[in-house]
């Protein structure tokens, strides 16, 4: 992967990381919610995004590179 594809992902996620947290001030402080909860928003779609790229790795027959070499 070129060095420019691989930073605009990385800045890409901050920033999508930073509007989460962003996000999750606003509607708490709307809210009146304790503080402790603008940590259960960004760990719940952290946690989403987790379980879906691992069964898309588990689920994928592609993705099992070292089925196939020969030891």
């Amino acid at each position: 992967m070129p060095l420019d594809k691989f930073v605009l992902i990385i800045v890409i996620v901050i920033a999508a990381a930073a509007a989460t947290v962003w996000l999750g001030a606003v509607i708490a402080a709307a809210l009146n919610l304790p503080f402790g909860w603008l940590a259960v928003i960004p760990a719940a779609l952290i946690g989403y995004i987790a379980f879906r790229v691992i069964a898309e790795r588990v689920g994928n027959a592609e993705e099992d590179h070292y089925d196939r070499m020969d030891h």
